[in-house]
């Protein structure tokens, strides 16, 4: 349960970041809208994006990989179409976007796993 929690607080802040950063992206107000938005984001991520990976893996492989920028893009595409309270103006904005979550997610769980690594060797 703690890491599921972490895990929405970690999208949680990647997509404030993209509201903040990137022209074209913004959610409604409020906390807990933008935790729902984290919530559904991270189910299509978790459930939608391996099948979408799966089926385009020719393509994966073809770019050497700069395919799955475009999957996390259409990602993104998808829970501004599902969710009024996410907006979206375009593939421009939703690659940026989806690249800012992408980027400061990785920051945070590799902050957050290194002090874990941390206290567990001590």
């Amino acid at each position: 349960m703690r890491t599921f929690l972490a895990r929405l607080l970690i999208n949680s802040a990647g997509l404030w970041a993209a509201t903040e950063w990137v022209t074209g992206v913004s959610i409604d107000p409020g906390l807990g809208t933008l935790i729902f938005v984290a919530f559904i984001f991270g189910l299509i991520n978790a459930l939608i994006k391996p099948i979408v990976q799966f089926l385009s893996f020719p393509l994966i492989f073809l770019t050497l990989g700069l395919f799955t920028l475009v999957i996390n893009t259409l990602m993104f595409m998808l829970t501004d179409w599902m969710l009024d309270a996410f907006h979206v103006t375009g593939f421009e904005a939703a690659f940026w976007g989806a690249l800012v979550v992408s980027l400061v997610s990785w920051l945070l769980s590799m902050i957050f796993d290194e002090k874990k690594t941390k206290k567990n060797d001590d």
